[in-house]
């Protein structure tokens, strides 16, 4: 615990605390929003094939994930946290152009 509070920049042991309930919130929402969504534009396991059915719905928890982090990360006071961990992860996954576009308007 002492090495990710240093290596995030974590003050204290309450806003370790906050942060995992963030990644635990924003885990089990995102979980919870793909299976309505995935529905709402058609695609069901009646309507593709079983396995490419989740592939679609990891595939979809994705953005929606990533939006959610940030969000609850705003909502319990965290956002410099989060913001900057979801600008370090897009840019490990090559995704770096999404950061900047962000941070230019």
């Amino acid at each position: 615990m002492a090495s990710f509070k240093e290596r995030y920049h974590i003050t204290s042991n309450w806003q370790y605390a906050v942060i995992l309930l963030v990644f635990a919130l924003t885990g089990s929402t995102a979980a919870y929003l793909a299976k309505p969504l995935l529905a709402w534009v058609g695609i069901t396991r009646e309507t593709v094939p079983v396995w490419l059915y989740y592939i679609i719905y990891f595939v979809g928890i994705f953005p929606v994930y990533q939006v959610l982090l940030v969000g609850y990360g705003f909502l319990f006071g965290q956002f410099k946290f989060f913001w900057a961990f979801e600008k370090k992860m897009l840019r490990g996954m090559k995704l770096g152009f999404l950061v900047d576009f962000f941070e230019k308007k």
